[in-house]
């Protein structure tokens, strides 16, 4: 099975690089899957959404993103996010204060809502 090259990066950081056998993030057009060889595409991530990466060695990284791209060539993905984190970094009950604070904003909670979701698929694995 062939590999594809893998960025993801926030403003404030670069998350993770590496190799990957599959890639799969919400974009405005909808969830998009990658393995190496797809077409070049450009697509802009939703405002509060999921990013899941299957490395070639490791285990499945998922990450809460909001806003940004998704970039495509055949043999490389870059997530390009206005920020993002590990599931395994989410203060899930702070989010979940959030998703109960009616004084909270539109963009607030699209973030808090990526976030559990993030915390909850990575613990199903």
């Amino acid at each position: 099975m062939a590999d594809i090259s893998v960025d993801l990066v926030a403003v404030e950081r670069r998350l993770w690089s590496g190799q990957a056998s599959f890639v799969s993030a919400q974009t405005t057009e909808g969830q998009i899957g990658i393995m190496a060889g797809h077409e070049p595409l450009l697509g802009q991530l939703v405002e509060g959404g999921i990013v899941n990466i299957v490395p070639v060695e490791g285990e499945r990284i998922i990450a809460a993103v909001h806003g940004g791209f998704f970039s495509v060539t055949a043999n490389a993905v870059r997530v390009l996010a206005e920020s993002a984190e590990f599931a395994g970094e989410v203060d899930v009950e702070a989010a979940r204060r959030v998703l109960a604070d009616a004084a909270a904003t539109e963009e607030e909670q699209k973030v808090a809502q990526a976030q559990v979701r993030a915390f909850e698929q990575a613990a199903q694995l």
